[in-house]
């Protein structure tokens, strides 16, 4: 590898896609059209914290509305508004009803998205869903399907940190094979608490706590290491072919039916790789832990940084002078890494609603999709099909959307 070819490319130092952070920094200052008229629906922690990203982009986005069944979700949502005189629900659909609303973000437990989604499509409306983007398989393809019926609505879902530059910068490294042949993938995301919320009423457990059960919710594996499997399948443009886990109820025993403790094995056969993801919430050193380790090199991801390992022949041809370039020298840390660029990215969400604006002002798809999605939530239903039911689950050509 050339080091002023590798350095010019791959923009490691500062080039490349950091020029995404500055368009995005202008358009968030400019007017392309007008405001979006958006509504949230669903107003717990992420809700509330989207809504004040949502605050601070009042060029792309007007608030009009907000939703949620709980009232004292509604009197806290109304503390984070402020001053903006938005519209309160407790029925999504009567705020579907109004033909002045132009989008809605929807951030309501798992087994709900689908229906809320299908509903929002059928009123004309464009949709950002969270992550992960449906509950089951069935729902994902249905979800696909209608959202192909209607090509004039964005639906985007809710993979916010792969919108960074960082994690586009990574997927230009892999595609233009500075990390080689990559063939492990190791991912964590750990914690350690109960993930429980306090519950005002004992009747609120299970709409509260909802993550904890399985009526619900896909756990761990859809709340947390999805990002990491919907970044894999984007950046190697690829779906595993099995999937394998283990899991239990380890550390907190409190009635909870989704487990706290779980590791799956992902082969991706026709790209030669191996992923694992796991997540505990009975220790918190590694925390987001995110490697993808190739034949050249390394790439070691937290949310809004990373550092990049070359292999020990790849350093010794990045660290060759040439006289050429004129670039400047590659630093490496005492462990051997050097970023990937100069400066921790903004808050993912930020950079993900600068996106769902573009899309809808300019009627094109955008990077996190409802293709993308369902191949996340597929697999995310089948990690969670391996990890309870203790067997190997396989990819099938219907899964392919």
């Amino acid at each position: 590898m050339n080091r002023r070819v590798f350095l010019q490319q791959s923009g490691l130092l500062g080039g490349g896609l950091l020029m995404f952070d500055e368009v995005a920094a202008k358009l968030g200052s400019q007017r392309l059209d007008k405001p979006l008229s958006i509504g949230m629906i669903g107003c717990g922690d992420r809700g509330k914290g989207v809504l004040s990203v949502i605050k601070s982009l009042p060029n792309l986005y007007a608030i009009h509305s907000y939703c949620d069944v709980l009232d004292f979700r509604l009197t806290e949502t109304k503390k984070v508004l402020g001053d903006i005189k938005a519209k309160e629900y407790k029925d999504y659909r009567a705020m579907l009803d109004d033909k002045s609303l132009d989008a809605v973000y929807i951030a309501v437990p798992l087994n709900q998205h689908f229906k809320i989604a299908k509903d929002a499509i059928l009123a004309g409306k464009h949709v950002y869903v969270e992550k992960t983007m449906t509950f089951t398989i069935e729902d994902a393809k249905a979800l696909v399907q209608l959202a192909d019926q209607h090509p004039k609505q964005t639906v985007q879902v809710g993979y916010q940190y792969r919108y960074s530059p960082l994690y586009f910068k990574v997927k230009e490294m892999i595609s233009s094979g500075y990390l080689g042949k990559v063939s492990q993938i190791d991912c964590r995301w750990d914690r350690n608490g109960s993930w429980r919320r306090p519950v005002p009423s004992p009747d609120l457990e299970r709409k509260i706590n909802w993550r904890m059960y399985k009526e619900y919710s896909g756990g761990l594996a859809a709340e947390l290491l999805s990002h990491q499997i919907d970044f894999i399948n984007w950046a190697f443009d690829t779906h595993p072919n099995e999937i394998m886990g283990a899991g239990g109820i380890d550390i907190y025993n409190d009635g909870r039916e989704t487990f706290d403790n779980i590791q799956v094995t992902f082969r991706y056969k026709k790209a030669g790789m191996i992923g694992n993801f796991g997540a505990t919430c009975g220790n918190a050193r590694d925390g987001y832990l995110f490697k993808i380790k190739g034949t050249k090199g390394m790439v070691s991801l937290l949310t809004d940084t990373g550092l990049y390992y070359p292999e020990r022949e790849t350093r010794k041809e990045l660290e060759t002078v040439d006289g050429v370039s004129g670039a400047t020298k590659l630093v490496f840390n005492t462990d051997g890494g050097t970023p990937i660029l100069k400066e921790p990215t903004k808050d993912g969400t930020w950079y993900a609603l600068q996106e769902f604006y573009k899309s809808v002002q300019n009627n094109t798809i955008p990077s996190s999709n409802v293709h993308r999605g369902a191949s996340a939530a597929i697999c995310v239903a089948m990690a969670n099909k391996a990890i309870y039911n203790e067997h190997i689950e396989y990819w099938k050509s219907s899964y392919d959307v």
